[in-house]
C-alpha cells in the first residue's frame, strides 16, 4: 500500500454526460479546500451547474486510497479519516500507513474506532528491535549493572517479536 499525503488529495471531477458527449471538461478540486463530504459536493455541483442534475464522474485522482475512491464515488470517511491522520506528528503519519497495511484495516469502517486501534498498536520509534527490547528491559526488569552485562537483548527481542510484537521500517506494534 503506498503512503498517502490526504492533505494533498485532490480529484479531477467531470461527468458522465461531458463524457459522453466527447468531452474530458472537469477540475481539478483539491480536497483540502473542502471541510466535509457535503462541501465537496457543492463544490463539485457548483463546477458544473451548466448540467441540470450533473452524474458525477471522478475521471483521476491523487493521495486517495483506493478503498475510498471509485468513478462515481468518494467514501464519506476520508474527510473524517484526513482530519484524524493530519492530527498525528509526521512519524506517527508513517506509522498509520504501515500499520494499514500490515493488518489489512477497511479504511471505510468507522475512523473512530480505526484511530483508537492504531493508537492501541503503536508503541513507537525504534533504531531496531534490540534497542526495543533495552527499553522493555530497563522498564520492567531491574538487572544489576553486573546482569545487564551478560543479558542477551538479541535473544529477547527476538522472544518479544516472536510473542506480542511486530516490526516494519523503524516502527513497533503491539499484535492485536
Amino acid at each position: 500500500m503506498e503512503r498517502y499525503d490526504l492533505s494533498e488529495a485532490r480529484i479531477y471531477v467531470g461527468t458522465y454526460a461531458k463524457y459522453n458527449e466527447g468531452s474530458l471538461r472537469g477540475k481539478w478540486i483539491d480536497l483540502s479546500d473542502c471541510y466535509d463530504q457535503d462541501e465537496f459536493m457543492e463544490v463539485c455541483h457548483e463546477l458544473h451547474q451548466d448540467e441540470e442534475e450533473p452524474e458525477l464522474m471522478f475521471q483521476d485522482w491523487e493521495n486517495i486510497p483506493e478503498e475510498l475512491i471509485d468513478e462515481g464515488h468518494l467514501d464519506s470517511n476520508f474527510f473524517e479519516l484526513r482530519d484524524e491522520v493530519e492530527n498525528l506528528d509526521g512519524m506517527n503519519v508513517s506509522a498509520f500507513w504501515i500499520w494499514v497495511e500490515n493488518t489489512g484495516k477497511d479504511l471505510t469502517e468507522s475512523v473512530y474506532y480505526l484511530m483508537r486501534q492504531f493508537n492501541s498498536a503503536f508503541v513507537g520509534r525504534y533504531v531496531n528491535k534490540e534497542e526495543f527490547a533495552r527499553e522493555i528491559v530497563s522498564m520492567e526488569h531491574e538487572l544489576s549493572e553486573f546482569a545487564e552485562r551478560y543479558f542477551d537483548y538479541d535473544k529477547y527481542a527476538d522472544e518479544l517479536f516472536d510473542e506480542g510484537y511486530w516490526f516494519e521500517s523503524g516502527y513497533v506494534f503491539r499484535d492485536e
